[in-house]
C-alpha cells in the first residue's frame, strides 16, 4: 500500500522530503534573521551587544541568556558561525521539528547558563554555542537511539568537523568563549539523552 511505513516506502520518502524542505526553511530563516540583526547591530555600532550581550554573574545577565546567541561581534564572526549552524541544524531537523527544537533549546540554555556561571567577565555574544550543541547532539544521538545509520553519520561528521571540539578547552584563544562552546555541547548531549530515553520508552526508532 502507498501509506506503508517501511523504509523506502512512498510515504517514508515523502516524509523525509517534507522534513528536508522544512529544515531548509526553518534553518535558513534563522540564518537570515541573524544576518538582519547583525545589519542593525552594525548600523548602531554594535550597541545591541552592550545591551543584550551576556554578562556573567550579573542578575540582569540572566535575561541575556535568551538574546546573546542572536548577536555577533562582526559580520565575519556571524559568517563563521552561519555555515556550520545551517549544516548541523539541517541534519538535526531531518529527525523532525520536535527533535530540532529540543536540541536547539537545550544547547541554547546550556551555553548561556555555563557562560553566566563561569564566564570570564566580559560580554559574550555569538551563536557558536548553538553550533557546538547541535554538533554534539549529532555525534552522540545514535548511541542513545541505537541507530547504526546515525552512528555512521556521527563518524563521518567527526572525521570532517571533529577538530572544532578543541573549542571546548580553556586553552583556546582568549577572545573565544570556550565556556559557551562547552555549555552548548553539554546541552546537545543532554538533548540526545532525553530524546533517546523518550524514544526508548515509546518503542520508536
Amino acid at each position: 500500500m502507498l501509506d506503508a511505513m517501511g523504509d523506502g516506502s512512498p510515504r517514508s520518502r515523502a516524509t523525509t522530503a517534507s522534513r528536508a524542505k522544512g529544515g531548509l526553511l526553518v534553518v535558513g530563516g534563522f540564518a537570515v534573521m541573524l544576518l538582519a540583526i547583525e545589519v542593525v547591530n552594525m548600523l548602531t555600532l554594535h550597541a545591541l551587544n552592550r545591551t543584550f550581550g551576556l554578562r556573567p554573574r550579573s542578575p540582569d545577565g540572566l535575561l541575556d541568556i535568551f538574546t546573546f546567541p542572536l548577536l555577533h561581534a562582526s559580520l565575519n564572526h556571524l559568517l563563521s558561525n552561519t555555515f556550520p549552524l545551517i549544516i548541523f541544524g539541517f541534519l538535526v531537523f531531518l529527525s523532525g521539528l520536535r527533535v530540532f527544537l529540543t536540541a536547539l533549546a537545550l544547547s541554547w540554555l546550556g551555553s548561556g547558563i555555563t557562560v553566566w556561571l563561569i564566564g570570564d567577565g566580559g560580554i559574550t555574544v555569538g551563536a557558536s554555542g548553538l553550533v557546538f550543541g547541535l554538533f554534539a547532539f549529532l555525534l552522540v544521538r545514535g548511541f542513545f537511539n541505537r541507530s547504526w545509520g546515525q552512528i555512521l553519520l556521527s563518524i563521518l561528521l567527526f572525521m570532517v568537523y571533529g577538530s572544532i571540539l578543541l573549542g571546548v578547552l580553556p586553552v583556546v584563544a582568549g577572545y573565544i568563549s570556550w565556556q559557551a562552546h562547552l555549555g552548548g555541547a553539554l546541552g546537545g548531549v543532554a538533548a540526545a539523552m532525553l530524546l533517546g530515553r523518550r524514544n526508548g520508552n515509546t518503542g520508536r526508532p
